[in-house]
């Protein structure tokens, strides 16, 4: 689980609130709080490398300058329901971004993904897609996320996949599949129990992220 692609944060504030994201007595509101929070903050380490470009002339209350935009496409991409949670953090970073959203849910036998929504465009509008998604336990639904991506006409090296705790498993399987992709992370856990949850993980992030927990 190494590689130039993968980048697990190190930064003290980040490790703080997934710690505090963790702590079962969060209510939905403080979840929704947190990785958002956490969304802005592994953002910033997920853009470092974005093209800019410097050929526009702006005028400060002084005198003129270089003004720096981006210089590529970027378009979210959550994966429901729970990469929703992760959506308002980035768009503080671009906040005209498309939104581009794609249902899969993992099936509770073979723990495989199953795609039930996609609305992405005929064409990618983008340069370059962030890929949202709090939790890859398995990496069997992050995989199939990037497949659709890439069949859209997405190349790997303009995938970032960005979330909050992953599973070395899950980002092993995922480096395997894709191994042109970058991921970004705020944390990682060892272990998978034998429902395919990461331990000790966040739980389930839709449930606490949106209050329907049973």
């Amino acid at each position: 689980m190494t590689g130039p692609n993968l980048h697990i944060s190190q930064h003290p504030i980040v490790a703080v609130k997934l710690s505090q994201l963790r702590e079962v007595k969060q209510n939905s509101k403080a979840v929704r709080e947190l990785m958002s929070e956490l969304a802005t903050l592994v953002g910033y380490e997920a853009t470092l490398d974005i093209g800019v470009s410097k050929d526009k002339t702006l005028t400060s209350p002084y005198e003129s300058f270089q003004g720096t935009e981006l210089s590529q496409r970027v378009a979210l991409v959550p994966i429901l329901r729970s990469g929703l949670g992760l959506v308002d953090g980035f768009l503080t970073l671009f906040p005209e971004a498309p939104v581009l959203h794609l249902g899969l849910f993992r099936e509770k036998v073979t723990l495989q993904p199953v795609e039930y929504y996609n609305k992405l465009p005929q064409t990618p509008n983008a340069d370059i897609c962030y890929v949202l998604d709090p939790v890859v336990a398995t990496g069997n639904t992050a995989v199939a996320t990037v497949n659709i991506l890439k069949e859209w006409g997405i190349a790997g090296e303009n995938i970032k996949f960005v979330g909050i705790l992953a599973s070395k498993q899950g980002i092993t399987h995922l480096q395997e599949e894709h191994p042109d992709i970058k991921i970004y992370f705020a944390g990682v856990d060892d272990s998978l129990d034998e429902n395919g949850y990461i331990r000790p993980g966040i739980g389930d992030s839709g449930d606490r992220l949106w209050n329907t927990a049973a």
